[in-house]
């Protein structure tokens, strides 16, 4: 059966790269986005993510949520698009897919230290970790949604090679061999799709996963 799914977002690096990888492989995909659609998307719906109505996304198998924002006063902008979207979602059986943040994995077992709190981590991007951190965190109180958040590896790479390869993890952080945590944003696609295309479809809702090389 074709799965039918949406990307908000549609346009930026991340959600363009996720529509592209699924419509390669046959899914039928929305594209959802505020102005005109430039991905490879069948179909689009042109509107902003805070006026989505639950009538809008009635009928998808998944939303793919790649909204970002990174200016200082936008940043609440990840907890408050994050609420909207499982508030609309709430009760139904669409998937609810996050493209989230690195800076929010856990260098210790016990989950006690975040990779954005540790020595060394560019100040620049603290806030914007710390706010992506907290949406996560409040989105792990909905029990009515079915979410899935997706962590890429710390350096996320727009540009990278599509390799068709990568390391699936959990809530911690992980390295390869060579202490590096990269991924491309087409094999971070690759990711994403597969999630959306795994059996059981239920496997990692509710949780935070994330993906490396």
């Amino acid at each position: 059966m074709t799965k039918n799914i949406a990307v908000i977002a549609a346009n930026g690096k991340s959600g363009s790269a996720i529509v592209k990888e699924a419509v390669d492989r046959g899914f039928s995909v929305t594209a959802i986005v505020r102005s005109e659609n430039k991905t490879a998307a069948q179909h689009a719906l042109s509107k902003d993510l805070f006026d989505l109505t639950a009538a809008d996304l009635a009928g998808f198998d998944a939303v793919v949520d790649a909204f970002g924002t990174w200016a200082p006063e936008t940043l609440h902008q990840h907890s408050d698009s994050l609420k909207h979207l499982a508030d609309i979602l709430s009760g139904t059986d669409t998937r609810l897919i996050v493209v989230g943040g690195a800076g929010s994995l856990y260098l210790d077992a016990a989950h006690t230290l975040q990779l954005s709190q540790s020595e060394g981590f560019p100040e620049a991007f603290k806030p914007l970790a710390t706010a992506m951190g907290e949406s996560l965190a409040e989105l792990r109180k909905r029990s009515d949604v079915k979410w899935t958040y997706v962590s890429p590896a710390a350096d996320f790479r727009a540009d990278g090679p599509r390799t068709g390869s990568y390391v699936l993890a959990g809530e911690e952080f992980t390295t390869n061999a060579d202490g590096e945590s990269a991924i491309s944003y087409a094999d971070y696609a690759i990711a994403i799709v597969d999630e959306l295309s795994a059996a059981p479809v239920d496997a990692h809702v509710g949780e935070r996963i994330s993906v490396r090389w």
